[in-house]
């Protein structure tokens, strides 16, 4: 267990929520808002997606990237910058003909979902260990072997760290593969992600079996979606880990209570502390994960 417990605040996503709360940033500059927000809630880590700032569905697009971390930047306020790479992974196919891709598709090669990583190079950035299906119907998400071992090469030349993303325990078996090959530097980072359909469910014998799996001196880090996200924190925590909330996979603070990506955090804040815990500022965590400070 580490001394100090990281929060990160995943403060958007790209799932169709905007129209489910209007809490949900969808703007760069609304983005950089909530990232400072979470910081001064307690995150030390803010996990940032894009959208489109005209239909609200998330975006690839560099600029956006490049105005939401320029805006977080220019504030000062001191965070650890964590970029999705994981969109251009989605895949929808015609149930009459499986070859024919349909709307909702956006599928690109492991090199191509990092062109705002390499031009920003922020501390961390996700990379999806697995392929799954992903929901109901016929949308699937894409990361195969060979698209991991390029994307983990590529992003290991530019220094960032990459956080495995790991939605279920084959995800988890090739993050080691990658480890083993050199692919990955010590300390490796694990994002172990529950709730989400059809991967790993928010099961707390499943995480402490994918815990049992994780190899020596990882550092890690879980979450759970939806209503389960805040016991999630206790849960997290009591098994050692860093914990992850934020309007990307849960909207309320309670029943019927919509939430801010703050209110989260602060409510993840007193969990920890309620625990016996201390949470981490942003150089703690740096040096528990191995960052440098950019």
């Amino acid at each position: 267990m580490g001394n100090h417990v990281i929060i990160t605040a995943a403060l958007t996503g790209a799932g169709d929520t905007t129209g489910k709360s209007e809490f949900v940033p969808v703007t760069p500059e609304q983005i950089a808002q909530a990232a400072v927000e979470s910081a001064a809630a307690g995150a030390a880590v803010v996990h940032i997606h894009v959208r489109n700032v005209e239909t609200g569905q998330g975006s690839r697009d560099v600029a956006l990237y490049r105005e939401v971390v320029e805006r977080i930047r220019e504030t000062g306020v001191d965070v650890v910058i964590n970029l999705t790479a994981g969109m251009g992974g989605d895949l929808v196919i015609d149930q009459d003909d499986p070859l024919k891709p349909v709307d909702g598709t956006d599928l690109v090669n492991g090199l191509d979902r990092l062109p705002h990583v390499e031009e920003l190079l922020p501390d961390i950035c996700t990379l999806d260990c697995g392929s799954l299906n992903f929901g109901e119907g016929s949308q699937l998400y894409v990361s195969t072997p060979d698209m991991l071992r390029a994307g983990a090469a590529r992003i290991q030349e530019l220094g960032v760290k990459p956080e495995l993303e790991i939605f279920d325990t084959g995800n988890l078996w090739f993050a080691t593969k990658l480890i083993e090959e050199g692919l990955i530097d010590a300390p490796p980072l694990f994002q172990l992600c529950t709730g989400i359909p059809w991967g790993a469910p928010p099961d707390p014998g499943v995480l402490q079996a994918m815990v049992n799996m994780l190899p020596a001196g990882a550092n890690w880090a879980s979450f759970a979606i939806g209503r389960d996200q805040l016991r999630w924190v206790a849960l997290t925590a009591a098994l050692g880990g860093n914990v992850r909330v934020g309007l990307e996979d849960n909207l309320y603070l309670r029943r019927g209570v919509k939430a801010t990506n703050g209110q989260l955090v602060e409510r993840a804040v007193t969990i920890i502390e309620a625990m016996g815990m201390s949470v981490a500022t942003p150089d703690q965590a740096r040096e528990q994960l191995g960052l440098k400070k950019r």
